[in-house]
Formats: C-alpha cells, sequence, structure tokens
C-alpha cells in the first residue's frame, strides 16, 4: 500500500508518534507500506520554520532529508500535472499546501493520512483518519 503523508502527519512522526491511532500507528511501521512526503510539505515547513513557526532541532534541509532516509520515507515531487489538477478541486479550502497534497493524492491514487478533518468535504480523495 501507498500512503501520501499530510505534514503535520510527517512531523507527529518525528516527535509524537503516540497521536496516530493504534492501527495507523502499525501501518506506519509495516515494512510493506510505501510512505509518501511530498515536496510541498517540505516547502511548508521550510516556511514555517524561517518565519518561526516551527521550530526543528536542525536546519530543516538537513532535519527533513535525514529522517526521510532513516525512516525510508519516498518524496513525492510536484508536477505540473499535480499543481493544474489543483484546479479542478472545489474551493471549499483556501490553504494551498493543502490543495496541492490532495491534488497529489487523487491524481496519484493514494490515500492521504490527516488528522483534518475539514478535508473530508472532498469527494474523490481517499483520506485516512491518522487518528
Amino acid at each position: 500500500m501507498k500512503l501520501l503523508l499530510d505534514t503535520h502527519c510527517w512531523l507527529w512522526m518525528q516527535t509524537a508518534p503516540q497521536r496516530f491511532s493504534t492501527a495507523n500507528r502499525a501501518l506506519l511501521e509495516d515494512p510493506t507500506t510505501e510512505l509518501l512526503f511530498s515536496a510541498a510539505s517540505s516547502w511548508e515547513i521550510v516556511i514555517k520554520w524561517s518565519i518561526g513557526k516551527l521550530p526543528l532541532p536542525m536546519e530543516p534541509r538537513e532535519y527533513i532529508l535525514s529522517r526521510m532516509e532513516r525512516q525510508g520515507i519516498h518524496a513525492l515531487p510536484i508536477h505540473h500535472r499535480h499543481t493544474l489538477h489543483v484546479g479542478s478541486l472545489p474551493h471549499h479550502h483556501r490553504d494551498p499546501f493543502d490543495r496541492i497534497l490532495l491534488a497529489q493524492a487523487q491524481f496519484e491514487n493514494v490515500p492521504l493520512l490527516t488528522a483534518d478533518r475539514r478535508l473530508e468535504v472532498y469527494r474523490g480523495v481517499q483520506l485516512l483518519w491518522a487518528r
């Protein structure tokens, strides 16, 4: 199974894995689950870190890449097909990072692991609730 991680879920994996349900922790730890982390999430983390809204123990470049490698998480690049797909999503939610993650999940046909209940209004996107 492939699974796209919402930004906050990836951060929980690093600092607070107990926030996930038992079933989701098992899924995240299952070696047959291919975990995907979007370049959009890295971008979001860098922006929040640079304006002081997200403390990290080291610069994001080192923090993100080292943890992705250690946890065997695969990078999901942002392609034009993803950004163009954002235009077909209803305007229920204005956060550009959430919208690109939704588009990537839908276009790549993979569930998005999230705790953000504001996303449940989107149809045709597979959402897996983190808690």
